[in-house]
């Protein structure tokens, strides 16, 4: 279920505005290719890409890890690059590599980065965020102690400990159990009612769909679709056909139907019930022998695969 749109001042700048942004490493490499888009205060958004798509890159110049070559970034009518401490300040980065003083405690962490926000008495307020995340039995002990997935849930905590406006989730469920999952999204869900703006970036498509009512998708450093996850969704009618192939292969007419393969399983994009028939026909005539087959609604990974498909193929 999609969350709604956080209720906002209605002259409130935009959370973030991205303007014809590029990056260009010294070997030539271009990760962004003149992204441009622009996040909502209150929204929950998406920002989806297959590996390399330029995902990480952005979320670097945003954190302040690598400057852009050309474009602009604008975080809460702030430039980032001319208050870079000012916008920070309004920014909780929840980044995908786990670097931390091994030394510290949990709890030491935490009232390390509130002192780097120059916030005092913070202990409240870091309680809360070890207990939401299930951190408080943990709170004293130091981090090299821990378990990846504890480290991750504190990887959260620091970015949420000076209770930031815009709050950015770079794969933050990547590799954690489902308990650590249901209790992250439970409070980033409440943070985000209560007025922040939420950024996601994950490899979990459904949790995409069900959170974001926006997404962005980013291919080979550009944007390849920014719609409503609704109007994502219906940019794919009918249903597909996944299956598990046991014997012969793919008829030749069926080949630009495949919405991905992997192995021994395929997934097909049909139509309607004819469709159906007339695909199936086809591969019973072509000796192709199946199990596991079956038919459903297209979700948001089926539309993902549809459009950096298409991307890689044109």
């Amino acid at each position: 279920m999609q969350h709604a749109r956080a209720p906002h001042a209605q002259l409130s700048p935009p959370a973030l505005v991205v303007e014809g942004l590029r990056k260009t490493y010294p070997n030539g490499t271009e990760a962004l290719k003149g992204v441009s888009f622009t996040v909502e205060e209150g929204e929950f958004f998406g920002l989806l890409g297959p590996n390399g798509a330029g995902k990480t890159t952005l979320i670097s110049i945003l954190g302040g890890l690598a400057t852009a070559s050309v474009g602009r970034l604008s975080v809460c009518g702030l430039d980032l690059h001319k208050n870079k401490r000012a916008a920070a300040r309004r920014l909780g980065i929840v980044p995908q590599e786990i670097t931390f003083d091994p030394f510290l405690t949990v709890r030491e962490t935490l009232r390390f980065q509130s002192g780097y926000w120059g916030l005092s008495g913070n202990d409240r307020w870091i309680g809360e965020i070890l207990e939401r995340l299930g951190l408080s039995d943990k709170a004293d002990r130091r981090m090299n102690a821990l378990s990846g997935g504890m480290k991750r849930r504190v990887l959260v905590a620091q970015a949420l400990v000076h209770r930031p406006r815009i709050i950015v989730l770079d794969e933050p469920t990547a590799g954690v159990d489902v308990e650590l999952r249901e209790s992250l999204w439970s409070f980033i869900g409440e943070l985000h009612a209560a007025g922040a703006t939420v950024i996601l970036t994950t490899h979990y498509l459904q949790e995409a769909q069900a959170m974001c009512g926006r997404i962005a998708i980013m291919n080979k450093g550009e944007l390849a679709a920014l719609e409503r996850t609704e109007d994502l969704l219906s940019r794919f009618e009918g249903r597909v056909l996944k299956a598990r192939i046991t014997g012969g292969d793919l008829p030749p007419a069926l080949l630009p139907h495949v919405i991905r393969r992997h192995g021994p399983e395929v997934t097909v994009r049909v139509g309607d019930a004819a469709d159906l028939s007339a695909k199936l026909a086809e591969l019973t005539a072509a000796g192709v022998r199946l199990e596991n087959l079956t038919v459903r609604e297209a979700d948001l990974e089926d539309v993902f695969l549809n459009i950096t498909t298409s991307a890689e193929a044109a």
